[in-house]
């Protein structure tokens, strides 16, 4: 009968012999409660001679210390129901004290004892029992606090009341205690207990009852899991309280929680994702590949090298990240429609919790996005600041120079005005960051939809879709998921509102600035060249119809009445055409020699007297290369002469070209502008799903709207400056305007 194991506190020496007596041999119920009791107070630990006895005690009143999952019964919740869980309470010498209701915080405030949690008003600390609402509390108490508020332990069997067909039901819900070390049969350790308590201050007293104790246990964190769906529960308790519990210090301070978290098993949502990311990972891949061939084709680029590796590697990053992006948004709408969406008779599904493996897969896909989308807009910003652009000058002198050019091979002086190419270059410069969007109103919009309208509190872990909780409503923990859909989807949504506006009302009623600069260009006769790539780009034709821009008021106004007036042939590059932009594909020895012309242009000065020789040189490079594409463009080159043709409908879908310029070059009509490929304007797309990206990897990390709102509006500022700067300084180098004429 006696074991051979210490007692292992004073509280035990003294009354574990005499319970298992009293319950063993009398069915004393009081000593059987108190034999229990004292296995339950050994909280890390079953290998224990209170465990000893109980296991041999054969009392038919000795209370079950593990939980029988025999007859489970199907349960069934519906939307915010209330899960109605009873208590029963023993003293520590196995005294029954009766029946509680945990409501009202009463585990709660059991768990977090004199914490100011316990302020809570009733309806928020009822809100852990709400079904479907992920709940969470926390605090920092002292021991002595809670020793003075529970000088003894008492001991808690909780269950659950439910109602069926065949009347009203009490189901104990089992308790796991993961500390508990067991070196029993698998078959043992798999079991869940029936019994917990909260604080243990028995325990640690030493030399006599009536002191101190020298320690406390207690319980430290407090999980209620629900295992969804509860109308399946399987061979498992769809309920499951989980105690962890920790030995501190009578005088320490310790941190204590109480949580109910919801368990749903994903079933092939995550397959389906895998799948989807796969398929869209190997077109976006395809798609680099294309991007690849077609840069390639116009950089005429014959062998495979390191920079055709990097080039492939910056369109993949780009496709990939609007992969990653898509299948990010597709987990937020359907966790969204299959959670918040479900009806008031049945819930079965909940969101991924946290920590879950959904939720982590989503985390690094919306990170991976991120980076790959920077990557992309750093490609971006690279590409449009090294083109090569040049601003063709048409007008022509009035009159012949005064003087000859002298001896020694030096330029005569231009008597044309400068002004009409400072002007376009001033132009240019100003449109470089031009946008679709309003990206101020953007951020504005957002937060006033998110916080203002309330419509953040729909990503909650909970099934509500109120905008506007009470100040006494408890709010459940943000789901990342949902908060990435709403924050995205707004933004997405505002974002093509813009643009929907902007193309279909601001520009065709207000301004359109990209064909304002196209009409400013044959108003002053110039004409703008630009290579995108080695041997592409696009071409504006600036050439006036009239011969000469630089003239009088009256001369001005007297041209504009021919053009109304239909006097004059039309601005286009041909005959009876008006299509002023197209896209250039140049032979290999066009591009060679604008090369040639304009290496002095690219060198820097070295030295004073370099520097004036070197800037003298560049002026007959302008010269010379304003002469060289001017004649170009007037087909006064047979050797390099180009033909204008339209792309066919699948080049214009591909964006690429399936002739190379090999005899001649050619010149791709284009209606619509595409020359601003080389802008911002032309790439609105990117830079949304950027700023869409950057707002929600900041709100991820931080959980504040407001915060993710300016960290955005301070990087969308960084890089229009940037992007301004930059561009302004290549601007400079490659059409020779200094920058001092540049506002």
């Amino acid at each position: 009968m006696q074991s051979s194991r210490q007692p292992t506190s004073l509280w035990e020496a003294t009354f574990l012999d005499g319970s298992f007596l009293a319950c063993n041999n009398s069915c004393n119920l009081t000593a059987c409660e108190l034999l229990t009791n004292m296995v339950i107070l050994n909280a890390f630990s079953l290998e224990t001679r209170a465990y000893d006895l109980y296991a041999k005690a054969e009392s038919q009143n000795l209370p079950k210390l593990f939980y029988s999952n025999t007859g489970l019964p199907p349960l069934s919740f519906g939307k915010n129901s209330k899960i109605n869980f009873k208590l029963v309470k023993y003293d520590a010498q196995g005294n029954f004290l009766g029946w509680e209701d945990v409501t009202g915080g009463t585990l709660q405030c059991l768990s977090l004892s004199l914490c100011y949690l316990c302020a809570d008003r009733q309806s928020a600390l009822d809100a852990a029992y709400s079904f479907g609402t992920s709940y969470e509390r926390s605090c920092t108490v002292q021991v002595s606090n809670l020793l003075r508020r529970v000088p003894e332990p008492v001991f808690y069997e909780m269950f659950l009341q439910f109602s069926n067909d065949k009347g009203n039901w009490l189901w104990p819900v089992p308790v796991a205690n993961p500390q508990l070390q067991l070196n029993s049969p698998a078959s043992l350790r798999s079991q869940r207990l029936r019994r917990f308590f909260l604080v243990d201050g028995l325990s640690g007293r030493q030399g006599n009852l009536s002191n101190q104790p020298a320690s406390v246990t207690l319980a430290a964190g407090l999980l209620l899991s629900v295992d969804l769906p509860t109308s399946s529960p399987g061979d498992q308790s769809a309920f499951l309280l989980t105690v962890k519990y920790a030995k501190q210090d009578s005088t320490a301070t310790t941190q204590v929680s109480f949580a109910v978290s919801y368990t749903y098993s994903p079933g092939t949502s995550q397959r389906d994702t895998d799948i989807a990311l796969a398929i869209l990972g190997s077109l976006a891949a395809l798609y680099a590949l294309l991007k690849t061939s077609s840069w390639v084709r116009r950089s005429r680029l014959q062998n495979i090298s390191f920079i055709i590796l990097v080039k492939f590697f910056a369109f993949f990053a780009g496709a990939l990240a609007n992969t990653f992006f898509v299948v990010a948004l597709g987990m937020g709408i359907y966790w969204l429609i299959v959670f918040k969406g479900q009806q008031s008779s049945a819930v079965e599904v909940m969101v991924p919790p946290a920590g879950s493996q959904i939720e982590t897969n989503f985390i690094i896909y919306l990170s991976c996005a991120f980076v790959l989308k920077a990557v992309d807009l750093l490609h971006l910003l690279i590409t449009q600041l090294t083109i090569s652009i040049f601003l063709i000058d048409w007008e022509k002198p009035k009159e012949k120079p005064a003087f000859k050019a002298p001896a020694g091979g030096q330029r005569a002086t231009s008597s044309v005005s400068i002004w009409r190419t400072f002007l376009i270059a001033n132009e240019w410069n100003e449109i470089q960051t031009h946008r679709k969007l309003n990206p101020s109103l953007q951020l504005f919009a957002v937060l006033l939809l998110l916080e203002v309208v309330g419509l953040k509190n729909i990503a909650s872990r909970d099934l509500n879709l109120d905008l506007h909780p009470g100040t006494d409503t408890y709010l459940a923990a943000w789901s990342p998921v949902l908060r990435f859909w709403i924050a995205a989807s707004l933004w997405l949504a505002l974002g093509i509102a813009q643009v929907v506006f902007f193309i279909g009302i601001y520009e065709r009623f207000v301004e359109d600035k990209s064909h304002q600069f196209i009409d400013l260009c044959s108003m002053s006769n110039v004409s703008v060249f630009i290579l995108m790539h080695g041997c592409y780009g696009f071409y504006i034709h600036g050439r006036s119809v009239h011969g000469h821009a630089d003239v009088g008021m009256d001369a001005m106004h007297a041209c504009l009445r021919k053009e109304e007036e239909n006097l004059c042939p039309l601005r286009g590059l041909e005959a009876n055409s008006d299509i002023q932009t197209f896209e250039v594909l140049l032979t290999d020895r066009a591009r060679q020699l604008y090369d040639k012309i304009t290496q002095p242009l690219r060198e820097g000065p070295r030295g004073e007297r370099v520097r004036v020789d070197l800037h003298e040189q560049r002026l007959r490079s302008y010269y010379a290369l304003n002469r060289f594409l001017s004649s170009f463009l007037e087909h006064a080159y047979r050797d390099m002469d180009y033909i204008v043709k339209d792309k066919f409908f699948l080049e214009r879908i591909m964006d690429m070209e399936f002739q190379e310029a090999v005899d001649m070059s050619i010149l791709y009509t284009d209606a619509s502008a595409l020359f601003s490929r080389t802008l911002f304007y032309n790439n609105e797309l990117a830079l949304l799903l950027f700023d869409t990206l950057l707002f929600s990897v900041v709100d991820l990390g931080t959980h504040n709207f407001v915060l993710a709102a300016i960290i955005t509006f301070v990087v969308q500022k960084l890089v229009k400056m940037l992007r301004h700067a930059l561009g302004r300084r290549n601007l400079v180098a490659k059409t020779l305007v200094e920058k001092q004429f540049l506002i």
